[in-house]
């Protein structure tokens, strides 16, 4: 891509930092800037950077058909911050919004249908978040004697663990 090319792009996604490694192009826009030219949706991706002051990112993969060229659209986001959904552009967005949603917590505005879908509805916190336990907040286990499978709370205390390695089974 040649920087006439860079400069006509800037003018159809207004963007903050404009990347390009090998052949394929990254770019930073504000939340309130997603507006694509681009006719196929890839891939929608989260990522958790726990101790930043953007603690999330959303990745948008985007492809031109017309000009065979891919683009890497990011924002960058607060706890508090929202999405707004593509849902209306690209209809393929349902599933991967609702994945980072139910992953990540990362909520989009405006989305038709937001719900779990990876996990259980009744599940507590998002499993992808670096603050979130290994081992999870339920302990899920078959009891030989009541035959039958049990769900509990576990309380870890974070000054002392122990790691067993042997299932059950």
């Amino acid at each position: 891509m040649n920087l006439k090319s860079v400069l006509t792009l800037n003018k159809i996604l207004p963007t903050i930092l404009f990347q390009k490694f090998n052949s394929e192009i990254s770019l930073l826009v504000r939340v309130k800037s997603i507006l694509y030219q681009f006719t196929l949706l890839t891939a929608i991706s989260g990522v958790d950077y726990y101790n930043n002051k953007y603690r999330f990112n959303v990745t948008y993969e985007l492809l031109s058909l017309v000009y065979n060229t891919r683009v890497r659209v990011k924002v960058f986001l607060t706890e508090i911050d929202s999405v707004p959904s593509i849902v209306e552009i690209f209809k393929n967005a349902n599933w991967w919004e609702r994945e980072v949603w139910d992953l990540y917590g990362i909520f989009f505005s405006n989305h038709p249908d937001l719900r779990r879908i990876l996990t259980d509805y009744g599940f507590e916190g998002y499993p992808m978040r670096k603050d979130f336990p290994v081992y999870g907040y339920v302990e899920v286990f078959y009891d030989s004697i009541q035959k039958r499978i049990l769900i509990e709370s576990i309380e870890l205390s974070q000054e002392y663990r122990v790691f067993s390695f042997d299932t059950p089974w």
